[in-house]
């Protein structure tokens, strides 16, 4: 899987003209936002939750590496290993090793953005290890060849005749002719197919929504049940989550849990939040004999300090691109990274650098509703803004544009120049808005009028209106 965040704009344009796309992408908006709504008003200490669980990560993030150490102390204190892994190809490098020695021919895997990010899967693959996406929605694009479009709902750009396709396409060793036009028939013949996966698996793969200081605790959220069966049903159990997952204590993380599910789904708590510490103990009915977590950097030590840091807060939720006007119009694809939304326009660019990603910072209208529904209160928008600043300094943005911001920018610094040109300039867009009063086509601003009329301006500037205006109040007498 190739992702090309670089193509944005030709991502976007080709998204927009797919109707089946178009299609689905409705059902983001029907699907998430007043669900979340209706869970957030029912709860009264809702904001005062996202203050505590900011409060929270933003302390984590103050002393990280205290609480790293003090996290792999109790991993191991329970019987378990911890690796530390720099960049992702460090990553890859220590599950295969774990999975070779544990002579694993099969993996089963839980929904994990961090395993996608490191492409673990091809990794895997490419070493004789069959890799099985065992959530619905990751199991649906495995097998179309497809990263997530969404971070909490992985398919949510597929319809239910693509998967009864698939399904059919793939499932080759059952009846022909079966039913499978309702969605509760795809559930059962994914369920089936894969119950049988979870005993051949030799490892299971989880990432960790939560990796806790106080007690060496690994903690995954879903609704499926499907990461319970991955990291108990094997011989070995992996962890591969990133550093900033980290929460002091126990409370800590029951306070965060009570808005991620609320953002995310709508839900008060997810069907599951499993908590696992360390291997199978002696008196213990089920579990995996070795525990292991993989503890990956991959660019995020480097946010410490600086402008991105609040991005580490991130519980990866999906609110913001739930209410994002951009996502909804082009999905998670034409991003070209595994994180799409407002929250990938600010994190690919931290992880993978501004010169392959500058247009996702610009994937924005900056209307701040990402930043208003963060249960972690990201500043995003501020953030994107910062990441149009590196693009700008570094000449990335298009010769066009940068010559366009540096003229407005000398008549902006010129307020009596600026007001001069501005009074020349609005009544000759009047005049070319006509009868309709609206502008189809205007030099230099055919990326906007390419796809929608600008409205012409009334001939007159907004200081000539107004001074206009306090004249007639002068001469009334008011």
């Amino acid at each position: 899987m190739q992702l090309a965040a670089k193509h944005f704009k030709a991502s976007a344009s080709k998204a927009l003209l797919d109707a089946q796309l178009q299609k689905a992408l409705g059902n983001v908006e029907k699907g998430f936002i007043g669900k979340r709504q209706k869970a957030a008003d029912a709860l009264p200490e809702f904001d005062a939750l996202r203050d505590n669980a900011r409060d929270i990560k933003n302390h984590v993030l103050a002393h990280l590496d205290l609480y790293l150490e003090e996290y792999e102390r109790n991993v191991v204190a329970a019987g378990g290993h911890v690796h530390w892994a720099e960049t992702a190809e460090d990553a890859r490098r220590i599950v295969l090793d774990i999975c070779q020695k544990a002579n694993a021919r099969t993996v089963t895997k839980g929904k994990s953005m961090i395993t996608e990010e490191i492409a673990l899967n091809d990794h895997l693959t490419a070493n004789g290890i069959e890799p099985v996406e065992t959530d619905l929605g990751e199991y649906i694009i495995q097998l179309r060849g497809e990263y997530p479009s969404h971070i909490i709902a992985p398919a949510v750009h597929l319809n239910k005749d693509q998967v009864e396709g698939d399904f059919r396409r793939v499932h080759t060793h059952l009846p022909e002719g079966r039913d499978l036009s309702e969605p509760v028939a795809l559930l059962s013949e994914a369920r089936e197919v894969l119950r049988k996966r979870y005993f051949a698996a030799d490892v299971g793969i989880t990432g960790a929504n939560f990796l806790i200081a106080e007690t060496g605790t690994s903690v995954i959220v879903t609704n499926e049940g499907n990461g319970d069966l991955t990291q108990t049903l094997g011989k070995v159990h992996v962890v591969v989550a990133s550093i900033e997952k980290i929460v002091p204590t126990l409370e800590d993380t029951a306070q965060i849990l009570r808005v991620l599910a609320r953002s995310a789904t709508g839900q008060d708590m997810s069907v599951y939040t499993t908590f696992s510490t360390g291997p199978k103990r002696p008196d213990d009915p089920d579990g995996p004999g070795e525990y292991h977590v993989v503890l990956l950097d991959n660019g995020r030590s480097a946010m410490l300090g600086t402008e991105y840091q609040d991005m580490l807060r991130c519980i990866r939720c999906g609110a913001c691109m739930n209410h994002c006007p951009v996502y909804h119009a082009v999905g998670g694809h034409a991003y070209g990274s595994v994180y799409p939304g407002p929250m990938g326009a600010v994190l690919t660019p931290s992880l993978n650098g501004i010169e392959e990603t500058g247009q996702l910072p610009n994937a924005s209208t900056f209307c701040g509703r990402c930043e208003a529904v963060c249960p972690m209160r990201i500043p995003l928008p501020k953030m994107m803004r910062h990441w149009r600043e590196r693009e700008f300094e570094r000449n990335l943005t298009p010769l066009t544009s940068r010559y366009g911001i540096r003229a407005w920018a000398f008549f902006a610094k010129r307020p009596r120049l600026y007001r001069l040109a501005v009074s020349f300039g609005m009544p000759v867009l009047s005049l070319l808005g006509g009868k309709s009063r609206r502008l189809h086509s205007l030099p230099f601003a055919g990326g906007w009028t390419r796809h929608r009329d600008l409205p012409a301006p009334e001939g007159r500037t907004f200081l000539q209106e107004w001074a206009q205006r306090e004249a007639l109040k002068q001469g009334s007498g008011h």
